[in-house]
């Protein structure tokens, strides 16, 4: 089975289609769906009720499966290692701060694991992978 992750992209999408199938810990054939920390804290931090109970549901699966990937202190030390290269090449600017830091977590961790991320946002993975090595893919939505 193929490890993958699906970053906030993909679960705000649903969301805001209505869509809560995404609780479950299934995603097509072959594949064992894993939960990022970091895509949990942003989802909470933009959830109001109702999606906050749904939000708590795909939290209470994931742990129940134990695969919650949780950054270690590699991972952060490689994400700040990336963001200054993304800085030195694309100005600081382009870091656009807690957004981008966030989706280094998410890729830093997600290497370490060997999970694939799942993702609508091209342009901040696209940008990550120029100065670190991980597995990423655009959904096909």
């Amino acid at each position: 089975m193929q490890p993958a992750l699906l970053d906030t992209s993909i679960y705000i999408s649903s969301l805001r289609e209505g869509n809560t199938s995404f609780a479950s810990v299934q995603f097509g054939t072959g594949v064992t769906l894993w939960l990022s920390a970091v895509v949990l804290e942003e989802l909470y931090t933009g959830a109001r009720q109702p999606a906050r109970s749904v939000i708590a549901l795909l939290e209470r699966r994931f742990a129940i499966a134990g695969r919650i990937l949780v950054p270690d202190l590699s991972d952060w030390i490689l994400t700040g290692n990336a963001l200054a290269d993304v800085a030195s090449r694309h100005g600081y600017e382009a870091i656009a701060r807690g957004r981008l830091t966030n989706d280094a977590l998410i890729a830093m961790s997600a290497a370490r694991a060997g999970i694939t991320i799942i993702t609508a946002n091209a342009r901040d993975f696209r940008r990550l992978a120029e100065f670190r090595s991980f597995h990423w893919q655009l959904a096909p939505l």
